[in-house]
C-alpha cells in the first residue's frame, strides 16, 4: 500500500476523532470502522453480526453515522483489532472469545470445557452479572463490549465410538488445537490429544492415523467431514462466544445520540445474530444426519464437567475465584 495511503487509512481509522467534530459541523456523518477475519458470507456469524449491527444503528439515527464493513482480515487480525481498539486506531471489530480473554484473563470462563450445557444457558449466563463484570473488566482496558454473540458449539466426531458419557472419550485418538486448554480438556477425559496443524488433519482421519476430532458443526459440513466419520456426538464441550466490540476512544468522541443507538443497536443486533445462527446450526445438524452421520447428544452435562475438574482449576487464577465460582454456580 502506497504510504500517503496508509496514512490516510491509520487516520481514518482513528475516525471519529476528525469526523466527530469538523464533519459532524458540516452535516457529515460520524464514520465507524468495523473489522473481523472471516468472510462476509451469509452463513458467517461474525459477517451476520457486523452487518445487524450495521443495519442498526444506521436506522436509528439516520445520517449521523455511518458503519464501514471490513471482512477477511482487511483492517487486520483479532489481535491487531484488538489492540487498534485500545489506542483508538480502530474504532470497532468482532473479536473471537479467546483473543478477548488475551487482553483480560476473566474471559477465558467462556473457553471452560463443558460449561455451559447449552445456548440459552451461555445466553442466560453472558447477558447477567458475570457477563456484566467481563464487561466492567474489559472496558477498563479501553474497550466496550456491546454484546456477546454466538459462534456456536463445538462437539466431537470419529470413527470408534459415539460420546454419550465421559468414558467414551478414553483411549480414542482425538486431533485438538496446539492449545493448552484443548489438551487439558482431553487428557483429563482419558482420550489421546494430539495437537496438528489443520492442513494435516482430514488425510489423518481418512488413514485413520487418528480417530476423530473436536469442531464446530457448520465446519464438519463445509470440509465435508461427514465423508469420513461416521460419530457426530454434539458434546457441546466448547462454547464459542463471538464479542462486538468498539474502541473506548472511539465511542466517547461520539454525540451523545449516536452513543446511545451504538449501544441499544449492539444489544438487538447480537439477539437477533444469536437466533440466525442457532437456526442454521440445527439445520446443519439435521443435514448431516441425513448425509450418513450418526448424531447423538451427551446424557449428563454435569458428569463431563466434573471429569474435567482440573481444568477448572489450573485456570482459576487467571480467571479469578469469585468469578469463576460464581460461573459454576451459575449453570447448576
Amino acid at each position: 500500500m502506497h504510504m500517503r495511503s496508509f496514512v490516510a487509512g491509520v487516520l481514518a481509522v482513528a475516525g471519529v476523532a476528525a469526523i466527530a467534530g469538523p464533519a459532524l459541523a458540516q452535516g457529515k456523518p460520524a464514520t465507524l470502522r468495523i473489522g473481523w477475519t472471516s468472510t462476509d458470507s451469509p452463513q458467517d456469524p461474525y459477517g451476520i453480526a457486523a452487518k445487524l449491527f450495521k443495519d442498526k444503528v444506521e436506522a436509528m439515527v439516520p445520517g449521523k453515522v455511518q458503519v464501514s464493513l471490513f471482512p477477511n482480515r482487511q483492517i487486520g487480525d483479532e489481535k491487531e483489532l484488538l489492540e487498534g481498539m485500545r489506542f483508538g486506531t480502530v474504532d470497532m471489530g468482532v473479536i473471537t472469545n479467546a483473543v478477548v480473554a488475551n487482553l483480560e484473563t476473566g474471559f477465558q470462563v467462556n473457553d471452560l470445557p463443558f460449561l455451559y450445557a447449552d445456548e440459552a444457558q451461555a445466553h442466560r449466563v453472558l447477558d447477567g452479572p458475570i457477563g456484566d463484570e467481563l464487561k466492567s473488566r474489559l472496558a477498563k482496558k479501553g474497550v466496550i463490549a456491546l454484546g456477546f454473540m454466538e459462534g456456536g458449539f463445538r462437539n466431537m466426531i470419529n470413527n470408534k465410538r459415539p460420546v454419550v458419557n465421559p468414558d467414551d472419550v478414553k483411549g480414542v485418538k482425538y486431533r485438538v488445537m496446539q492449545n493448552p486448554v484443548f489438551i487439558d480438556m482431553f487428557s483429563s477425559l482419558g482420550g489421546n490429544a494430539i495437537p496438528m496443524a489443520w492442513g494435516e488433519v482430514f488425510t489423518a482421519v481418512q488413514q485413520g492415523a487418528i480417530d476423530g476430532l473436536e469442531i464446530p458443526v457448520a465446519v464438519i459440513d463445509a470440509t465435508k467431514y461427514y465423508e469420513i466419520t461416521k460419530y457426530l456426538s454434539l458434546t457441546n464441550h466448547t462454547y464459542s462466544m463471538i464479542a462486538l466490540l468498539v474502541s473506548k476512544r472511539s465511542f466517547d468522541k461520539l454525540p451523545k445520540d449516536v452513543q446511545a443507538a451504538v449501544t441499544k443497536a449492539g444489544a438487538e443486533a447480537t439477539g437477533e445474530q444469536r437466533k440466525i445462527v442457532g437456526a442454521q446450526a440445527q439445520k446443519i445438524i439435521v443435514d448431516l444426519g441425513k448425509k450418513g452421520m450418526q448424531v447423538n447428544r451427551v446424557a449428563d452435562p454435569a458428569r463431563f464437567r466434573a471429569s474435567v475438574k482440573p481444568v477448572y482449576e489450573k485456570f482459576r487464577p487467571s480467571i479469578g475465584s469469585d468469578l469463576l465460582d460464581k460461573a459454576l454456580a451459575a449453570v447448576q
